[in-house]
């Protein structure tokens, strides 16, 4: 506990200076004559009154100045603060994200099983960036524009299936529609976490070249390529993933590349994007003063108003 203006206890010693300094007020005459008797007994029923009346007086007055110096408690607040970044995450769900080359505990995991695991969670962990979702295969669409409510972002992920987008891999198209809703963003940080099992089939424009589109507006992309299988190291498998097309997109637009082969390897990426672009809600909590001013307020006030019965009381 502290006070926001301490130096305003100095104000407590102001009654007794006073008290001092100034000449003593001339007490008015009662008008009426009491019976002897009934005199003694209002004397003595006043006099009572009077000692209680200063200590009743000194803690009003000691409460109003601790009221006006402030006091006040630290508290901790559960709100993460907005970051300013905007994050589109691009997922892949053509056909053959429904391969099982995944391991989990010693079960077979589809590609997209073990990315709705991570991503889902990297997602819901991202309090304070705004998230947006969109999912290619042969088109692009958006399935979360851009939202704080990260809770409902993860869910999508959750109920994501293949085949809602066609089964082909129109990457660009998905670089495309992310970066055409992030260019009109005002967030000062912007980026693209982009995730694909395939080669771009979309023959349209190249993804390299949508990403340079997208480095243009000063949005980043960090690529990931996921599945065992690349076509670097076995051109001729049907469901390798493009790891170079994928590296240079990141390249383009000052973004990092990720290779995914295991479960493990998509749980360290997301550590790796984390460090990339700091996790807001990493962050120390946010601390605020509550004010408590209006306790000895209270305090104050009635002591005030049980000053003023007890002299009605005796008046009266």
């Amino acid at each position: 506990m502290s006070l926001a203006a301490p130096w305003l206890l100095a104000l407590l010693p102001l009654p007794l200076l006073l008290r001092r300094l100034l000449p003593p007020l001339a007490l008015r005459r009662p008008a009426l004559v009491l019976p002897p008797h009934l005199d003694a007994a209002a004397q003595q029923a006043g006099s009572a009154g009077l000692r209680r009346g200063p200590w009743l007086a000194a803690l009003a007055w000691a409460a109003l100045v601790l009221a006006l110096a402030g006091p006040r408690i630290e508290a901790v607040s559960d709100i993460v603060p907005a970051s300013g970044r905007d994050i589109v995450l691009a997922l892949d769900l053509s056909g053959s994200m429904m391969k099982e080359d995944f391991q989990l505990d010693g079960q077979p995991l589809t590609r997209l099983d073990a990315v709705k695991r991570t991503a889902s969670a990297f997602v819901a962990a991202r309090r304070g960036d705004r998230i947006g979702l969109v999912i290619f295969g042969e088109r692009a669409y958006f399935a979360e524009p851009l939202t704080s409510d990260v809770a409902a972002v993860a869910r999508t992920i959750d109920e994501a299936q293949i085949g809602i987008s066609g089964r082909g891999t129109a990457i660009s198209d998905g670089l495309g529609l992310a970066t055409k809703r992030l260019s009109q963003s005002a967030a000062p940080s912007r980026v693209i976490v982009l995730l694909s099992d395939g080669v771009d089939t979309s023959g349209t424009v190249q993804a390299v070249d949508a990403a340079r589109l997208a480095d243009r507006h000063g949005i980043r992309i960090h690529s990931i390529a996921l599945g065992p299988e690349d076509l670097e190291t076995q051109p001729a498998s049907r469901d390798a993933v493009d790891v170079a097309t994928l590296r240079a997109v990141a390249a383009a637009a000052g973004g990092e590349s990720f290779r995914v082969r295991t479960v493990a390897d998509l749980d360290r990426m997301a550590e790796a994007l984390d460090r990339l672009e700091p996790n807001p809600s990493a962050r120390p909590p946010m601390r605020y003063w509550q004010s408590l001013w209006v306790w000895p307020a209270g305090l104050s006030l009635a002591c005030l108003a049980l000053i003023g019965l007890r002299r009605r009381g005796w008046t009266g």
